[in-house]
């Protein structure tokens, strides 16, 4: 049997594994380990597993992940964030549906100071959820709304997904942080353009707020916002400005937040160790799937079988759009099915080389992919924004009504991906202020 069909054979073992839901990492190591052993003897996959995880694990930008959840986590323990969301529905209340356009607001601001999808719907699901429905409205709208408004956390940075990405393609953090935040902005907007018209057609999914506030409120709140803001400018500032590096910055970032609320004093010991022991439980799995990732590359490139898949998907037709509405297809139904880490790096060491190849910039997908997992955080079946935002609301909304109140958000982002593939700028554009 020649080492293709070895390849070929494995990489057939490893869908059928992660589709009957053994831990992808787990899995990655696994096949890879049995493959390289089968292709090239035990001593060679002894030597590989000694060395290729020691590798990736060594890398010095990934130290960046645990610093970034650590801010993360230490904003959400302080409650450094609530601010945001206060701030924004005295600000915004007015408008139709302002409550959940705050949260998307709120989202938004909370997605700067973590890198996670699912820790930013969980965190605006106990803040706004209690709120919306107090104030009449309809739970499906406001759990739908707070399902999709998390998935900013995968898009505005620091993004662990465009880090992850960013280490494996080799490509500039900051330039996909440019990009990330230009597209999470317009992903933004256009979830507050849906409530405004939802709501503007059906007023009683969301009865305007009665409320009488000042303009003192307002201001006042916008000082509950300020330490959120001393971390975004902080960090990104620094950043941009060139004193630090990306890696750097989740090091400034985890020792500002830690600062910060320390000196605000509401930050106690029992939850500065919850943040802790959750930044290093999510390190560690995280750490967990990319090992599995790296030598899944070691074997596809020892068998063969990446460079055929690659020569076989760039045979179908030169066409680069549909070569990119393809890999857009295959990763919104990956998406149904995977959480997004794995199935990133489960596909980029095939999906990379054939969009190289293809002449689009590394870059640009970069973001493009993060857009499409994020979408595939609120798709059925295995939407996790939806499933986390489901844990915190209980029995108040179905998990089908959830799913029911993402679907028009879902229009939005398909569009914005139909946008991303005719104006490249969007990204490119903000991309070369930092290069």
């Amino acid at each position: 049997m020649s080492s293709l069909e070895i390849g070929l054979i494995c990489i057939g073992v490893l869908v059928v594994l992660v589709a009957n839901r053994v831990p992808i990492g787990f899995a990655l190591i696994g096949v890879s380990f049995v493959g390289i052993w089968w292709v090239g003897g035990p001593r060679a996959a002894w030597g590989t597993i000694s060395l290729v995880p020691q590798t990736f694990a060594a890398t010095w930008a990934l130290s960046s992940i645990p610093m970034f959840l650590l801010m993360g986590y230490v904003s959400y323990r302080a409650g450094l964030t609530r601010g945001l969301f206060r701030f924004a529905r005295l600000w915004l209340s007015a408008l139709p549906g302002g409550l959940a356009v705050a949260s998307v607001f709120g989202a938004a601001g909370f997605a700067a100071v973590t890198g996670s999808s699912v820790a930013c719907s969980a965190a605006m699901g106990r803040i706004a959820f209690p709120e919306m429905v107090q104030y009449g409205y309809q739970p499906r709208l406001a759990a739908g709304t707070l399902a999709v408004a998390g998935t900013l956390g995968a898009l505005i940075p620091p993004s662990i997904l465009m880090i992850l990405y960013g280490i494996i393609a080799q490509v500039p953090i900051a330039s996909l942080f440019m990009g990330g935040i230009s597209v999470g902005l317009i992903t933004a907007l256009g979830y507050i353009l849906v409530i405004i018209v939802l709501v503007s057609f059906k007023p009683e999914l969301a009865p305007p707020v009665v409320e009488d506030i000042s303009w003192a409120m307002r201001f006042d709140a916008l000082k509950e916002t300020l330490p959120v803001l001393v971390l975004i400018f902080g960090v990104f500032g620094g950043l941009l400005a060139g004193y630090f590096t990306p890696t750097e910055a989740g090091a400034v970032g985890a020792v500002m937040a830690i600062g910060i609320a320390l000196s605000m004093r509401s930050l106690s010991m029992s939850e500065l160790r919850k943040a802790l022991v959750e930044t290093l439980v999510t390190t560690s799995s995280l750490f967990i799937i990319g090992c599995g990732a790296a030598l899944l590359v070691r074997f596809l490139a020892l068998s063969g079988s990446g460079e055929f898949i690659t020569d076989l998907v760039i045979g179908f037709g030169s066409d680069p759009v549909l070569l990119i509405i393809g890999i857009a297809l295959l990763y919104i139904v990956l998406g149904m099915f995977l959480e997004p880490i794995g199935t990133m790096l489960l596909t980029l060491p095939i999906v990379l080389p054939i969009v190289d190849e293809a002449g689009f910039s590394v870059i640009w997908f970069g973001v493009f992919l993060t857009k499409m997992l994020e979408i595939g955080m609120i798709t059925p079946p295995m939407g996790m924004n939806v499933f986390v935002i489901k844990g915190v609301v209980g029995d108040a909304v179905s998990l089908g009504n959830i799913f029911r109140g993402i679907l028009a958000f879902l229009t939005v982002d398909l569009a914005i991906i139909v946008i991303l593939i005719a104006i490249p700028a969007i990204v490119l554009v903000p991309v070369s202020w930092v290069n």
